[in-house]
This record gives C-alpha cells, structure tokens and sequence, in this order.
C-alpha cells in the first residue's frame, strides 16, 4: 500500500509539471515555429510528379538525392512565368514553408521559378521552338517564294532606330526608285507582340504590297523577347504575304526566323535580299539583247538557205495549175452526170409511191368511222337527257317525302319540341321534369326558354289515380303539385 501511494504521487506530481498536447495544438505550434522560422527562402531542387489539376495550380514533389518536399505555386504566380515546368528539370525558386494541418504535413510554397543554369527566356524558347517544330510551323513546303523584283516592300520595325535607315540606304543604293513602306512597330518592351501581330494582319488586309521585312537590330534574349513570341510566329505563318526575317545579329536566332519564309543574317542582308542590283540587272538585259539579235540575225539566214533549196526543187506553178484545172473541170462534168441521174432515179421511184399512196388513202375509212362517232355521240346524248329526266323526277319525290318526315314540317303546322336545358334532351313525359326546372321550347321561327310552375299528367294516369291515397297529392283543377 506505501509503495501504490508513493506511485501515484509521483505521477500526479509528473502531470502537473508537463503540459499534454493534442494533435492540433502540436500541429499548430509547429506550424508556428516553422513559417515565422522561414518566413521567405531560396530551395534548389529537382522536379517530380508534376501535375496540373482543373484548378490551374502547379503541383510537384522537390527532391535531391537524399530528400524530397512537397511544393505547389498558386495560378496567380505561375501565369507570370516565362516557361513551363517539367519533370526532371532543376530549378531554384523562391517560396515559404507551410504547414497542412489537416494532413499534418509541410510543404513549400513558391512565389519564383527559374530554371537551374538556364535563364527561364531560354528555356521558354526552347520549348516554344519545339512546339512550333512539331506543329510544323517551321516545314519548307510551308514557306513562300519571294518576288524576284518586288514593286513595294513594307519594313516592320521601329522608325526611330538605325535599321531603317540602313535598309532605306541599301535598298536605294541597289535599286533606287522602289516604293517603299514603314509599318512602324515597337521592338521590345511591353506591348511589342501585339503592335507587331497588328502590322502583319494589317498588310494581310490590305493587301498591296509584294514582300515585308521584320527587323529590328541585335541584343540580349530579353530585348529579342518579342520576336520569341508565340503570337508574333502565328501571325507570321499565316500571312499570305513574304516576310524575311532580319532580327539582331547573323549569331542571334529567334522564332520569328526559323517561322518566317526567309531569314537573313542582318537587317542589311535582307534589304540585299529583298531587291537585286539594278546595275546587274541592265547588264543581263543588254547581254540578253545582244545575244538574241545574233540569234535571230542567224535564224533568218538559215530559214534563206531553205528557201533558196526549196525555190531550186519546185516545178513551174502554171503548168501543175493548168493540169488540176482540166481534172477539175472533167471531175464536174461526171459529178454532174451523176447527180441528175440519180435525181431522175430518185423523182421516178417518188411518183410510184405516191400513186400507190393515193390508191390507198385512209380517207374513205376516216369518213366511215367519223359518221359511226357522229351516232353514237347523238344516241348518247339521249340516253343521258332521259337518265337525267328520270332521276331528276324520283329526286323531287323523295325530297318531298323528307320534307313530310322532317321535324322542320312538323313545327310549321304549329307544334313545338321541348327539351331540357342544358342537357337538350326531348321531353315526352311530364313526369320526367320538376318545378322551376328550366326548358327551351322550339318553334319553326324561333325558341322560347320557360320554367316550369305546375304538370298536367295524361288521361290514362288520372284515371290510374282512383282511390284515395293515390288522389290526395291532386288539387282541385286536375294539376299536380310538385
């Protein structure tokens, strides 16, 4: 008994100097000490389990080759990055811890990505770049032949830069006289996609220029951003007109290359490109001049040889003309010949078969059968006026028989018909209504609505109603009361 006393001293003196947690409070100091401990921190790590539910939030697991850790980064931050997570990935992110309480795990939650060596504008434009790859944006059979001498040439690029003025001086130092046309268009910064979509779409609606060069001069892939855009390249791929792309440097790539129907090193080479050397071209004009005067001069005297060979071979026309002549006229005389005797043959064999038609003509049988058509037709006419009479005649009588029967006639020699309303049933007994009922008495030229006040029953009834229980609902007048 000392020792279970002493026992339960001790435990009762432990109790009162340890606090006991629940698991919610514990959960909840943890997460406590941990988010004011890391507030905001930089993780690297590489990615797993990548998921993106309905929600549009980004969900993956963050491990090295001894740990892992849960991570998510909300819709609301990851529409701002420049590329898209994948699994196997190493990135660096910036993110604060935090504790699931109804799970009782932690996690981490991002608010930056950036992929681990690799700029994330790099990494977007690979994947954009392989994207378009697979979409078949970048196909040969997909890009346009450029005019070989365009009557105007539209420029996309900024109209306060170097570049225009430098393929504004090649063009015209090649080919001076050109129409040329500035779509003026911003080249980096917020907004440029779009300006630089709407030039495209604009000469795609206009329609009246032959080929456009998109330049702007070099820099880093932060100022080449625009032309990595997803929507600049569909703008591209869609236009009907050729665009050479002509964006930074000969080291410098971009989707708008790789998309659009030429790609020249440096704004310079595409205005080189785009028109030839007018020198060159008046040269091989002359050159070609030259070249078909000599051959025509030559083509004539060869066709002079033939003729002088041909000429030496030819027998006198005059004699061939009289010969054909003397066939024709002996080829007229037996055509002749032969067409009026035949003709003759042919007016002979005519009159044979016309006097034989004659001999046989179906005119006698017409007037036999047309006299024949003429009686019948009278005979038919009279059978039907005597059907008619006699059916006309029975028609009257019968309809005078109905006119005897019809209720009609009965009410013009001064009888009614009485039915109940509404139910419109005949009344043929008295003793089928009652007082105040209401009835409609039909005449021939109208009806009256009457309500009944007293019935009469028959003579065969009355004289039914000898004794006098049968007699005592009767009043003095012969009507009985209801």
């Amino acid at each position: 008994m000392t020792s279970q006393s002493a026992d339960s001293n001790s435990v009762s003196s432990s109790n009162s100097q340890h606090r006991i947690y629940s698991v919610s409070e514990l959960t909840a100091e943890i997460k406590i000490l941990l988010e004011e401990k890391f507030p905001f921190l930089w993780i690297i790590g590489e990615i797993s389990n990548f998921r993106i539910p309905v929600s549009g939030h980004f969900y993956f697991t963050l491990k090295d080759e001894n740990a892992q850790i849960q991570a998510v980064m909300f819709r609301g931050q990851n529409r701002n990055l420049k590329f898209v997570p994948e699994d196997g990935m190493n990135i660096t992110g910036l993110g604060r811890l935090n504790v699931y309480e109804h799970r009782g795990n932690y996690q981490i939650i991002f608010e930056y990505l950036e992929p681990k060596g690799v700029g994330a504008l790099q990494v977007a434009f690979e994947q954009l770049k392989a994207r378009l790859l697979d979409e078949g944006l970048f196909n040969e059979q997909n890009k346009k032949p450029l005019p070989f001498l365009p009557r105007k040439i539209s420029i996309i690029t900024s109209p306060t830069g170097a570049v225009v003025h430098d393929i504004l001086n090649i063009i015209d130092r090649r080919f001076p006289n050109v129409f040329i046309e500035v779509m003026p268009v911003k080249v980096q910064g917020d907004g440029a996609e779009m300006t630089i979509v709407s030039a495209i779409n604009l000469l795609n609606v206009r329609r009246n220029t032959d080929v456009a060069i998109l330049a702007r001069g070099g820099g880093s892939l932060e100022d080449l951003h625009a032309f990595n855009s997803e929507d600049v390249a569909r703008a591209i791929f869609k236009s009907e007109i050729p665009i050479i792309s002509a964006v930074g440097h000969e080291i410098d790539f971009t989707i708008a290359d790789f998309v659009a129907d030429l790609r020249a090193p440096t704004p310079s080479a595409a205005a080189e490109l785009v028109v030839p050397l007018k020198e060159n071209l008046t040269h091989r004009c002359e050159a070609l001049a030259k070249t078909l005067k000599a051959r025509f001069f030559i083509y004539i005297g060869y066709l002079r040889t033939i003729l002088n060979e041909t000429s030496k071979r030819l027998v006198d026309p005059k004699k061939k003309i009289q010969d054909l002549r003397l066939r024709t006229d002996d080829f007229t005389g037996r055509l002749v010949r032969r067409f009026t005797d035949n003709l003759y043959q042919r007016r002979e064999r005519l009159f044979w078969r016309v006097d034989r038609l004659y001999a046989n003509t179906p005119q006698v049988h017409i007037n036999k059968v047309k006299y024949k058509l003429e009686q019948i037709n009278n005979n038919l006419l009279i059978y039907f006026k005597i059907y008619l009479d006699k059916n006309c005649h029975q028609l009257r009588e019968l309809t005078a028989s109905l006119y005897g029967l019809s209720p009609a006639a009965i009410l013009d020699r001064g009888y009614s018909i009485t039915r109940t309303v509404p139910d419109a049933a005949v009344v043929r007994d008295p003793k089928t209504v009652r007082r105040g009922q209401d009835l409609e008495v039909m005449l021939s030229k109208g009806s009256l609505f009457v309500s009944v006040r007293h019935r009469k029953l028959g003579e065969s009834e009355i004289s039914a109603l000898t004794n006098p229980k049968a007699v005592e609902g009767k009043s003095d007048n012969g009507q009985t009361d209801f």
